[in-house]
């Protein structure tokens, strides 16, 4: 019985065989999209849940509290892990972790000779051995037991170990310099680290060797971490209630009310954007539900198209029907017959499915820049997530059109009065029309919001000239400021090169430095922090800052005058850009003091992202990191490889690197980037499926109306009228998409744009680009029909009659 289901089913496709096409299409890749998007939110979602104890890890969160609220660093002071081990005894384990950012790692030989060089940007950390206690990543030589045993240590990830050793089993007892300093020994290999962990581990140093102790409890540094494993017996909530004593306990007397700190659960670290991690890289909850959405309406339009194209074949199967039930069949004989179909459909659109996916997920892995994996047979979560949707969607899609043709009566559709349908049907097929319209037209608005708002970040002044400005590290060591003297003059040599400038950052950076400070002489400091900018006297100059009051500070090693910017003053209530020259600025209890001599207009220190902040700029030779140099556009590879031969001739012990200005602020935007792309590939998807539909429901009205196009064709009517015959409906029905997508699409991308200090605004004219694209293609779709119809001669279609 049930062969004959399917094998019925087979003959059906097959008399149906442009309508079969466009279903295993539609919903191939309705389908594949929803797949995609379930790969990217498990990866996202499945962050650091590999840890047995996970449900007990959390990361302490600095509290800064000022009168415009309270704000988090993930950073927090250099005694607090000490504190914590000393004062709560309870604790199970407590954790200190240390990024070391552009570590130097040279490879020795047995006679202590460097063999080869390396510089991790990233993945070098220094720690305790309570780290392998809390957190579980697995060992291929050596245990957590016997972690840092030796304070001169080193352990390696199997990665690193064969990219310096070839092997890691060779990698074992070798020695590692560390910053052409320190000289290491590997005691250990850490198997491959996960993708889908905040510790993309490289190689793990002890602290105690690295982390020199302080007593300061008010600089705090964001790569300076503590982790703690809670007991059982012990919530968040009740041991949160213990910071207030240790805040008093430790936390000079003028600090207390400012400071603070609070537990965050592992689980919640991936998702934090504002006090970040050490993968540099977060996900907001809201952006995983929107793709949860969008996969869930491209998955409804796909099934709109199969219930239309489905129920606008029901006069053409009425006869089938009929026939079947005169010869006995039952209702639900015929339901499991339509429900059969859909299996078929569904099944194969499956496969569609995997195969898309298979081709295009080494594309969306170049998009995201996720380490996404697809092995449909290890892990066992795809297959039943492919089940559920293959399930929900013979549900959504084979549920309706197997009920109302079932219904037909046959008497009535044996005398050939059947009509294409009833009003009930056409009127339901017209609503899914304009659902599916109403989506896809919500994503192009949301996809051109989307692509403005990039634009704006990448076309926005700055404030400063960023042009052609070339940033290079030098080493933060004596060495590396012996030097700045040397490569000023012998680069300004160069003609190409157009202005030198050292200082501790760029203007735009993603890595600050903040500090509050007291102003003329006031005995408290600011309840606020400026972004200290230590620059030699160039930087001004090279950048561009444009001076409104005063004039820069003179050249020099320390912080002898200052110049701050308008967003400060504001800040201390001051209007008059003059009345701030000749004040005196004091930092960290007197150690540094220096007037006030200059006042720039505001520029962007960090992303536009972020709303402007009191800035200051000064000398500061010890502190300064980058070499900024401004280049000409011309001749560009060879000026870049005179500046690589200068310095490396400079600093022959260390690696040269550089970065482009322009590039370091395009990072600043890449989830934002990614999710402009995302949109725009959504959006297209939306429109072909909608459109796929369209033109199979005006492939079938072309069939349904061929003699009474034939007729209004012999009576005189024209092309153009026929056209608008089959046009009008499908043009009233995506106005009507269009009517209700607009607000809808503004709600939710103006809620979107909140989350930005500098935005565009929702212009008209991006609705009406929306608008016109999709009624555009639309009528594209339809007219290839509606012209084969008009133009079909009328004596071919009346031949019947």
């Amino acid at each position: 019985m049930i062969k004959n289901y399917f094998k019925t089913a087979g003959r059906s496709f097959a008399r149906n065989k442009s309508f079969t096409i466009i279903n295993l299409l539609g919903l191939g890749v309705g389908i594949a999209v929803c797949l995609l998007i379930f790969l990217v939110v498990y990866f996202e979602t499945s962050f650091d849940n590999f840890h047995s104890k996970k449900n007990r890890i959390y990361r302490v969160l600095t509290e800064f509290k000022d009168p415009s609220g309270i704000s988090h660093s993930a950073g927090v002071p250099n005694p607090l892990p000490a504190a914590l081990k000393q004062d709560f005894p309870q604790l199970e384990k407590v954790t200190e972790i240390v990024s070391d950012n552009n570590a130097l790692l040279f490879v020795m030989d047995s006679r202590q000779q460097v063999v080869k060089k390396f510089k991790e940007q990233e993945g070098v950390f220094f720690t305790d051995a309570d780290f392998f206690k809390i957190f579980d990543f697995k060992w291929l030589y050596g245990n957590a037991g016997d972690a840092f045993h030796d304070p001169n240590s080193i352990i390696l990830t199997k990665e690193l170990a064969e990219k310096y050793f070839g092997s890691w089993k060779d990698a074992i007892g070798k020695t590692i310099k560390h910053n052409n300093k320190k000289l290491l020994k590997v005691s250990g290999i850490l198997e491959s680290i996960p993708p889908n962990t905040d510790f993309q581990i490289k190689a793990i140093a002890p602290a105690e060797t690295f982390v020199t102790k302080s007593d300061d409890w008010i600089t705090v540094s964001s790569n300076h971490v503590c982790y703690v494993l809670l007991p059982q017996n012990l919530s968040p909530d009740n041991f949160n209630k213990f910071f207030p004593a240790l805040v008093k306990k430790y936390v000079p007397a003028e600090r207390i009310a400012q400071t603070g700190f609070i537990l965050q659960s592992l689980k919640q670290v991936h998702y934090d954007a504002d006090a970040g991690n050490f993968l540099g890289r977060t996900i907001s909850t809201s952006l995983i539900s929107t793709l949860q959405l969008i996969a869930l309406f491209i998955l409804l339009i796909a099934c709109v198209n199969f219930i239309n194209l489905s129920t606008a074949q029901s006069a053409n199967r009425a006869k089938e029907v009929s026939i079947r039930k005169v010869l006995g069949s039952n209702k639900s004989q015929l339901r499991i017959q339509f429900f059969s179909e859909t299996i078929l459909i569904v099944s194969s659109a499956v496969i569609i499915a995997v195969l898309l996916v298979i081709v295009t997920l080494p594309f969306i892995k170049t998009v995201l820049d996720l380490p996404l994996s697809f092995d449909i047979f290890s892990n066992p979560k795809i297959i039943l997530f492919l089940l559920t949707i293959a399930i929900m969607v013979v549900i959504l899609a084979g549920f309706y059109p197997a009920i109302v043709l079932s219904k037909f009566n046959p008497v009535t559709a044996l005398k050939s009065k059947l009509a294409s349908g009833n009003t009930k049907g056409i009127s339901l097929r017209r609503g899914l029309v304009v659902a599916q319209f109403i989506i896809a037209q919500a994503l192009i608005i949301g996809t051109l919001v989307v692509v403005k708002q990039m634009n704006y970040f990448q076309n926005a002044s700055l404030g400063y000239d960023k042009e052609a400005v070339l940033n290079v590290p030098i080493p933060p060591d004596s060495l590396g400021r012996s030097k700045i003297d040397y490569l000023r003059a012998t680069l300004l040599q160069r003609p190409e090169i157009k202005n030198v400038s050292f200082s501790f950052n760029p203007p735009s950076n993603q890595g600050n430095w903040y500090s509050d400070f007291k102003f003329d002489h006031s005995p408290k400091n600011t309840d606020f922090a400026a972004n200290l900018k230590w620059a030699d006297a160039d930087y001004i100059t090279m950048y561009k800052l444009p001076l409104i009051a005063g004039r820069n500070y003179i050249k020099g090693d320390t912080a002898n005058e200052l110049v701050v910017n308008e967003e400060l003053l504001k800040k201390l209530g001051i209007t008059d850009p003059q009345q701030a020259l000749n004040k005196e600025i004091s930092f960290w209890d007197g150690q540094m003091k220096a007037p006030i001599v200059g006042v720039i207009k505001d520029f962007h220190s960090q992303s536009l992202q972020e709303e402007i902040s009191p800035v200051i700029l000064g000398n500061y030779r010890q502190k300064y990191r980058t070499i900024n140099i401004k280049v000409a556009q011309q001749n560009m590879p060879a000026t870049l490889t005179f500046i690589e031969k200068l310095w490396t001739s400079a600093y022959p012990d260390y690696i040269f690197e550089y970065q482009f200005l322009d590039d370091r602020i395009e990072a600043f935007y890449r989830q934002e980037k990614q999710l402009s792309e995302l949109y725009k590939i959504f959006a297209g998807i939306a429109i072909f499926l909608s459109c796929l539909g369209l033109y199979g429901l005006a492939s079938f009205m072309a069939v349904q109306r061929i003699k009474e196009v034939g007729i209004r064709k012999v009576l005189g009517a024209s092309v153009q009228s026929v056209i608008y015959l089959f046009s009008k409906e499908f043009i009233i029905l995506i106005s009507i998409a269009f009517i209700i997508a607009s607000p809808v699409a503004w709600y939710f991308m103006h809620k979107w744009l909140q989350d930005f200090a500098y935005r565009i605004d929702i212009s008209w004219w991006l609705f009406l680009i929306a608008g016109t694209t999709s009624l555009f293609i639309a009528l594209i779709t339809v007219s290839f029909q509606a012209i084969k119809a008009a133009v079909a001669n009328p004596v071919k279609s009346l031949r019947t009659e």
